[in-house]
């Protein structure tokens, strides 16, 4: 079970240009308790520092002065699926789904509370948080169609090839596996995958939905398994 103590042992990485502001998160941080923060400020250095420190969670500024955030998110994600949060000064709907299609958790406009993004940032760790001890002798298995989703591991595969996922379509997929045939809203999924209020989240439930689809459906137009009823949610179709 994950525990308060063992939650600010975590490795957060801040990557941003604005030496001011990282220094500000990190001095909060500490404050919260946190131990582990590294920094970077450019694209470059929040790759290799990815590399090197494998941490658990990153904020990431899309504004970086060698390559834009978008860029190191999708470059990351070769490696890493740990929570990514970005950081910007862009608020436009266009500029989320930039950020969801790049492999982004969440988003942040500046200026923000930064209340706000520590709250933020322990609901993606927690939510992420995988003790193998703990789960060491359970042996969950589930399948639906050609699809098997293993709980222990985290690997979902589709006959024989393994489909690699983000967290959050990890978390949303598992989710619906459990509660097959059962319609959720909207509002329900957000509550249970992001652990926030829907307001502003309809896109980006969207998006993940589609990316499932794209990974697990032999057609995504025309999905098997994860149906949209129009007015009312999504379900996991399982005969």
């Amino acid at each position: 079970m994950i525990t308060e103590y063992t939650l600010l042992d975590k490795k957060i990485l801040l990557v941003d240009d604005e030496e001011q502001l990282i220094s500000l998160l990190e001095e909060v941080l500490k404050k919260e308790g946190f131990k582990n923060i590294y920094k970077a400020v450019n694209g470059v250095d929040a790759i290799l520092t990815s590399k090197d420190i494998e941490p658990d969670i990153i904020l990431l500024d899309v504004n970086l002065p060698d390559i834009d955030g978008y860029m190191v998110c999708d470059k990351i994600r070769v490696f890493s699926f740990c929570p990514i949060i970005f950081l910007t000064a862009k608020g436009d709907d266009e500029d989320k789904l930039n950020g969801l299609e790049a492999g982004g958790d969440d988003y942040v406009t500046k200026p923000f509370n930064i209340k706000e993004v520590i709250l933020r940032i322990k609901a993606q760790l927690r939510r992420n948080s995988y003790n193998p001890l703990e789960n060491h002798e359970k042996q969950n298995t589930l399948t639906f169609g050609d699809i098997t989703v293993n709980e222990e591991n985290g690997e979902v595969s589709k006959g024989t090839n393994l489909i690699t996922l983000t967290a959050k379509e990890y978390q949303l997929l598992l989710f619906l596996v459990k509660n097959p045939n059962k319609i959720f809203s909207k509002n329900n999924l957000c509550a249970n995958i992001w652990g926030f209020d829907y307001d502003g989240y309809d896109n980006t439930i969207m998006v993940h939905i589609r990316h499932l689809r794209e990974k697990i459906e032999d057609n995504p137009s025309k999905p098997n398994y994860i149906k949209t009823l129009k007015g009312l949610g999504y379900k996991l179709v399982v005969k």
